[in-house]
């Protein structure tokens, strides 16, 4: 026989051999979701737990009266950071892990205005990976809207 196939019979075998010893692993929870304030008919939850990450809808740069930001593109991104960075520090995660974001622009073109702002919300060195598309449009008129994946 062959000694790659060898090897491979063997730790093949051996996985057996430890998956037979191994003890049973843990019941897997199912995600969690947001709680649903009383009488809620919202159409999405704000965010969901599951597998040690937690993902975010997407947020826009609206303030705590649900308005958007005014003065344009650089205000509407940093308050949706804002909202960003609450959201995950309240369920016990934070900007440095973030590990995915998508970004939805109402003008693409507005793309390096929203990346002026959006850098300084992340560690140089750990600035996660992003999409970034133009859409044709989004809720409350808004020009830009982005969700985010992020560990716990």
């Amino acid at each position: 026989m062959h000694r790659f196939a060898r090897t491979l019979v063997g730790i093949s075998a051996l996985g057996l051999v430890v998956t037979g010893c191994a003890s049973t692993p843990a019941a897997h929870a199912g995600p969690q979701f947001a709680p649903a304030p009383a009488n809620s008919n919202r159409a999405f939850s704000p965010f969901v737990r599951a597998n040690g990450f937690l993902f975010l809808a997407g947020q826009l740069g609206t303030d705590s009266t649900g308005k958007l930001a005014p003065g344009g593109i650089k205000e509407e991104t940093r308050a949706t950071m804002v909202n960003i960075k609450n959201l995950l520090e309240r369920n016990g995660s934070s900007m440095d892990k973030v590990v995915r974001c998508l970004v939805l622009l109402a003008d693409v073109n507005d793309r390096q205005a929203m990346s002026d702002v959006y850098v300084t919300f992340f560690p140089a060195d750990k600035r996660p990976v992003r999409t970034a598309a133009g859409v044709s449009g989004l809720a409350l008129n808004g020009k830009v809207e982005i969700e985010c994946v992020a560990t716990e």
